[in-house]
């Protein structure tokens, strides 16, 4: 825990900004505290955290991995998820057969690019939100990790 920065009230603001933009999504309001490490990943966790008395507490891993904000924003899965239904601009509906073929840690090529721009981009499948992926030159790059791809 001693490597992660509680983000200021303008990195907050940058970064919400950031996703709104990214995604279409107009007067986001996301009620937690946001916290960032060495590498730029940015954690998120509940307000109720700083009634806590932490410094009691054996604390390995704060929060839930949200997305790594650095020239450019990449939600994790759990930041898909959490955004998903608020999300208007730059999300891609995939099939069974692409989904499976992305959490097999496929990049995904030959689809309709037309709605979505050169950036990280939301996937889903019906109303399932599976991931985030770079669209670039009519392909999308893989982020699935290594140890969430299925076989």
């Amino acid at each position: 825990m001693h490597n992660l920065k509680q983000l200021s009230n303008k990195e907050k603001k940058l970064l919400i900004k950031k996703i709104e933009l990214q995604y279409g999504i107009s007067s986001l309001k996301i009620d937690f505290l946001f916290f960032k490490n060495n590498d730029n990943k940015i954690y998120v966790i509940n307000k109720e955290f700083r009634e806590l008395n932490s410094e009691k507490l054996n604390i390995s891993v704060l929060g839930m991995y949200f997305a790594k904000f650095d020239r450019e924003l990449r939600l994790t899965t759990e930041g898909c998820q959490l955004l998903g239904k608020f999300v208007k601009k730059n999300i891609l509906e995939l099939n069974e057969e692409q989904s499976n073929e992305w959490l097999q840690g496929h990049d995904l090529e030959g689809l309709n690019f037309k709605d979505v721009d050169e950036t990280f981009i939301i996937l889903k499948n019906n109303e399932d939100y599976i991931g985030c992926g770079k669209h670039t030159k009519n392909k999308i790059l893989n982020y699935v990790p290594k140890e969430r791809r299925i076989k």
